[in-house]
């Protein structure tokens, strides 16, 4: 059978472009056929400033020759598309810029065009795509790479640095969230709040998280990227000041797309003992005055001064020129007040100044108190900040064991020091958060001091890492766990109202400036599991994720959800706060560690197996002497301690650190059932296995200075 003969499609006819020709300026007009005829002017100013700046056109004209009556060209034109670069040629041989027959490029339509003036014209407004915003922060990025100025491009494309600012920030979101704003899964507000963590990994978690919920507004972003931080507003970070926080190294987050919003202060734990320094230094100088006691904290509790008596003292009286000067600053604000009694907007000079003369006559008023010096050497004073940062200093309270004794059959009640005397002024008690906080000259450097927090709060996350580790290495108790959770949401008090079935694992974040934390074993096993089953499951839809872990052998199912569910062990120590909603509670607290503990136990949890060590780094170099020495009492018996005493403590804890090494030995925080007291469990050592290097043997009876600023806190482990 013959097969049938293909039809050849018709052939195209070929398209030919009009031709460029340069055309002297003073041989084009308008032409009456282009269609933009509102806000003519509109936008004239920043295409001018952009052609000055680069010195020539990036788009040519479009001309068409004006024909006389035979249909000839009369050697000028008219431009039906291109009026507003023809405006501002204008501006530029007026300004003397540009010579008025300059030759100018343009694109010259065929005489015999199928199309109008007026289509040309449309054509052009109409058939554009605006850029993506995307392209126009990389391309602001590639101009800052290449060596201009921030400065400098903004000039360039008439805006203020800080919208170049901004701009650069939004390029260096985690390339992922690029990717899902350019294919529109985010909208600009949303990449915006995700600017205000540089951690392209946290900001990817997030991204997790909100991308299949409907809690994806920006101020939800910016608190799940901000919530181990403490915004700038917080009374602490005002009453430290950012610049002080900052100058001790402390790193803040910064938003540059909000005016309200000045950052949050990343190091909770350096903000907490600046504060707590601040408050220890105004403290010595109240005590100067020669009060009993300082009760200084950032929030005193409610009822504090409950069951002390309040003194009485002697308000200063004004001097004539004060009471002059305070009743002139009455007759002025009277007289503002009723100037522009009818005006319902004051002018902002006026509103300041009434202020400032409220400000002074309040002053007047709080004059200050005086008080007995008999008094103040049985009184105290309680220090605490107001809720925008500000000092609250409230004097004169007597505690009832303070209170003067009656005279008996005539003695005199008033034994002890006279505290006009010089030599038997009394040394104040004073008190930082709760803590008492001993003086420098007198301080027991033998004494058993509660461990830095800083220093359990690593010790801990180290500890935390362990426990994930050990807990997805045993799916039978990660099952229990899990279980164990979704027993007490179904049976107990847990919400589950608008789901069909609800269970979260939430990641909880570690410090990220541990030590050592990342190098370790737990953290190496976690990260290779983490990517081994990264590689295996499926990308798509939950869909085919739910295909592939149905069809997982019961192994493997389990074995992914103790991976999964070790995510969210949290056995950290964390500061407890008892004034506020922010932070875990006492209780919670307590409730943590308890759990954490069970967890480690069904676990089989050794952390001297995990691999931890005593080193100078993450232990003894960040304790006291008495602390190091302890340390080794413990791990490698009594005579080991008694060699190294006399040590300087950088070189004692260097040597703590080989006399410990094989020992087993594990400070508090890292023991099994962490308690409230100080384990005393000194194990002695085979002694004649212990000896000092020669060059350390020596005896050394000058003592190094310990070091100083670990906060004075929590006893976490004590």
């Amino acid at each position: 059978m013959a097969r049938a003969a293909k039809k050849k499609k018709p052939a195209l006819p070929m398209i030919e472009f009009s031709r460029a020709r340069d055309i002297p300026f003073n041989r084009i007009r308008l032409s009456a056929d282009n269609v933009r005829e509102i806000d003519v002017e509109a936008g004239l100013d920043d295409l001018a400033h952009d052609i000055e700046r680069r010195e020539d056109l990036i788009q040519g004209i479009n001309v068409r020759a004006i024909l006389d009556e035979a249909g000839n060209e009369t050697g000028d034109f008219e431009t039906p598309a291109g009026g507003r670069r023809f405006r501002v040629i204008s501006r530029l041989i007026e300004a003397g810029r540009f010579p008025e027959d300059g030759l100018v490029p343009c694109i010259v339509k065929k005489t015999d065009a199928k199309t109008s003036a007026i289509d040309d014209s449309l054509a052009e407004n109409l058939l554009r795509l605006a850029l993506h915003p995307l392209d126009q922060f990389k391309a602001f990025k590639r101009m800052f790479d290449m060596g201009m100025s921030k400065e400098e491009i903004a000039d360039a494309w008439r805006t203020t640095p800080r919208y170049i600012m901004q701009r650069l920030r939004l390029a260096t979101v985690a390339p992922s969230l690029l990717d899902a704003y350019a294919k529109n899964e985010m909208t600009l507000a949303m990449l915006e709040a995700f600017t205000v963590n540089p951690d392209h990994e946290r900001q990817q978690q997030v991204w997790d998280r909100v991308s299949n919920s409907w809690q994806k507004e920006p101020w939800q972003i910016r608190s799940m990227l901000t919530e181990t931080t403490v915004p700038v507003a917080d009374k602490r970070a005002r009453f430290v000041g950012i610049d002080a926080y900052e100058a001790a190294g402390g790193p803040v987050l910064r938003d540059l797309f909000s005016e309200e919003n000045g950052g949050w202060l990343q190091d909770i734990t350096l903000l907490d003992r600046l504060v707590d320094e601040k408050l220890r230094t105004i403290a010595d100088e109240i005590a100067g005055q020669g009060w009993k006691w300082i009760d200084s904290a950032v929030e005193l509790p409610y009822g504090h001064t409950n069951g002390l008596r309040r003194l009485v003292g002697v308000t200063q009286e004004l001097t004539d020129e004060e009471r002059a000067a305070r009743e002139a600053l009455r007759d002025e604000y009277d007289e503002l007040e009723a100037k522009y009694a009818e005006t319902e907007d004051l002018p902002e000079e006026v509103d300041q100044r009434l202020g400032e003369i409220e400000a002074e006559l309040e002053a007047f008023e709080n004059r200050p108190v005086t008080f007995a010096p008999e008094d103040i050497a049985r009184a105290g004073v309680f220090v605490s900040l107001d809720r925008e940062g500000g000092l609250i200093v409230s004097s004169g309270y007597v505690r009832p064991e303070d209170e003067q004794p009656e005279a008996v059959d005539g003695e005199d009640a008033g034994e002890g020091a006279d505290p006009s005397d010089p030599d038997a002024v009394q040394r104040a008690v004073i008190t930082v958060g709760g803590e008492p906080i001993p003086d420098g000259d007198e301080e027991d450097e033998d004494a058993v001091k509660p461990l830095p927090e800083r220093l359990v709060t690593d010790l801990t996350a180290w500890r935390t890492l362990a426990l994930r580790n050990a807990l997805a290495e045993n799916p039978h108790i990660a099952m229990t766990a899990l279980l164990h959770k979704l027993v007490l949401d179904t049976f107990e008090r847990t919400a589950t109202s608008g789901t069909s079935l609800y269970a979260a694992v939430r990641h909880n974040y570690l410090p990220a400036d541990a030590t050592g934390l990342a190098d370790t074993a737990a953290a190496k096993m976690i990260d290779e599991r983490a990517d081994a089953w990264r590689g295996d499951i499926p990308s798509g839809d939950d869909d085919r994720l739910w295909g592939w872990i149905d069809g997982l052998d019961d192994a493997s199912r389990l074995a992914l959800l103790a991976h999964c569910v070790s995510f969210g062990v949290n056995a950290l120590y964390e500061r407890p706060n008892p004034y506020s909603g922010n932070g875990i509670s006492q209780h919670g607290l307590d409730r943590r560690m308890a759990e954490a503990e069970r967890l480690a136990q069904a676990t089989g949890l050794d952390l001297v197996e995990a691999g931890w060590r005593p080193t100078v780094e993450n232990y003894l170099g960040r304790v006291t002497k008495t602390r190091i020495l302890e340390a080794v009492r413990e791990g490698a018996g009594d005579r080991a301690a008694d060699l190294i005493a006399h040590l300087k403590k950088g070189d004692m804890a260097k040597e703590a650190e080989r006399l410990l090494a094989d020992t087993g030995w594990l400070p508090e925080p890292l023991r099994p059932a962490m308690g409230a007291e100080i384990v005393d469990s000194a194990v002695d050592q085979d002694e004649d296995g212990v000896a000092l290097p020669d060059f350390l043997a020596a005896d050394d009876d000058e003592d190094a200075p310990e070091t100083a600023g670990d906060p004075a806190a929590l006893v976490a482990a004590e």
